[in-house]
């Protein structure tokens, strides 16, 4: 069984907490810098703007930000902004697993989802 579900969930698919986290700050369709998410998350959890700005990059990595660069005192940093909307990003969540479960069990999968919504 752990490798069913293994086989249907893919490393886009999980967040981690702190992920979780992140991106919810940055929904509705925020822009925001690391540090300002930083300044979000301080109240929440005890993280350092370091590790605030790994996670931002797993994030755009898996495709779930985009980040535009913008010249500061200093060099450089980055604006982060989500790819999709809350409901987006959980419809796509759901249509990969759905579609893990059709891939690995074939007519099973898709005999027991009709079977279940059928009403």
């Amino acid at each position: 069984m752990k490798d069913a579900v293994r086989a249907v969930k893919s490393n886009s698919d999980i967040l981690s907490p702190l992920e979780n986290d992140v991106i919810s700050i940055l929904w509705p369709d925020k822009s925001l810098r690391v540090r300002e998410i930083h300044a979000k998350l301080k109240g929440k959890r005890n993280v350092a703007v370091s590790s605030v700005a790994v996670i931002l990059d797993r994030l755009f990595l898996k495709g779930l930000v985009e980040r535009n660069m913008e010249t500061a005192r200093g060099g450089v940093r980055y604006i982060y902004f989500p790819t999709k909307n809350r409901k987006e990003f959980e419809k796509s969540v759901v249509e990969d697993v759905v579609n893990g479960l059709i891939n690995r069990f074939g007519s099973t999968a898709v005999s027991y989802f009709h079977e279940r919504f059928r009403k």
